[in-house]
């Protein structure tokens, strides 16, 4: 009788795909690198955005000429670039597992990414140059471009559904045993009028700024360029993943710039 239910309570844990729970010293690695992840990721976004409202943040003055600023926040671009373009790439992924957990490998990337993207917030030089400058009416159009700019990149956002921004449910999902359900290719939200409603929004809160200085201008200009380069990147990694499902979508629905008041689908 005690065999017995030795026995099925085996089996009733291996049909649930539970298994033992995981060691304290790795439990306490995982949420700290969760904790860390989240706090990185959340904070740089929202230094972020308020460096595209209101502009520099003159965190550090460093006293350079114009073409001393523009090098300087040129070089803030492109370390953000590059650490996106570097981590992504999968011989770096294959040598990082060799040394961590590929479940870590998400939450590692948004780490970093925060990390870089709040040292542009606080070492950005801003120039003394205007280029653009806006009052009454068009500076509170610009402002309210800027507001609908981020309630459609939330709703952009929640229409994913199980979208993991944070590579955050990786490493949950590794520790409670879940295995984590199949990615299904499903159009809702703003999906139906743009394929990248996000990267759209990006677009709109970076140019709704009413005041625009060579720094701003330069920003503006290195972003919407790797926006454009990574979205392309983007629609391949989605066609190998998704195949004719996601062909059949493009054919229907524009890239970035929505065409119709009504959703394509």
């Amino acid at each position: 009788m005690n065999n017995r239910k030795q026995k099925s309570g085996t089996s009733d844990r291996k049909a649930s795909g539970s298994s033992d729970p995981k060691p304290l010293s790795y439990r306490m690695m995982a949420y700290t690198v969760v904790m860390l992840s989240a706090a990185f990721g959340q904070v740089s976004l929202l230094a972020l955005g308020l460096f595209l409202y209101q502009g520099s943040f003159h965190l550090v003055q460093l006293n350079l000429d114009e073409a001393g600023i523009l090098w300087i926040d040129a070089g803030l671009c492109m370390a953000f670039f590059i650490q996106h373009s570097f981590m992504v790439r999968k011989r770096y992924r294959k040598w990082l597992a060799k040394y961590i957990r590929y479940e870590f490998h998400p939450a590692l990337y948004s780490i970093a990414s925060g990390i870089v993207l709040l040292g542009i917030v606080v070492f950005w030089q801003q120039s003394g140059m205007i280029v653009f400058s806006s009052q009454g009416a068009v500076y509170w159009l610009l402002r309210g471009v800027y507001f609908l700019s981020i309630a459609g990149f939330a709703w952009g956002n929640l229409s994913l559904g199980t979208f993991d921004s944070f590579g955050l449910n990786s490493i949950l999902n590794h520790v409670r045993d879940i295995k984590p359900a199949p990615r299904n290719f499903v159009v809702r939200g703003p999906y139906r009028w743009v394929r990248h409603p996000l990267y759209f929004c990006s677009l709109l809160m970076i140019w709704s700024c009413p005041y625009i200085s060579m720094d701003r201008l330069l920003f503006n200009m290195l972003f919407t360029v790797w926006i454009v380069i990574g979205m392309r990147m983007e629609e391949r990694d989605l066609l190998d993943v998704f195949g004719k499902a996601y062909q059949e979508y493009r054919e229907k629905v524009p890239i970035l710039i929505p065409t119709r008041i009504r959703p394509s689908i």
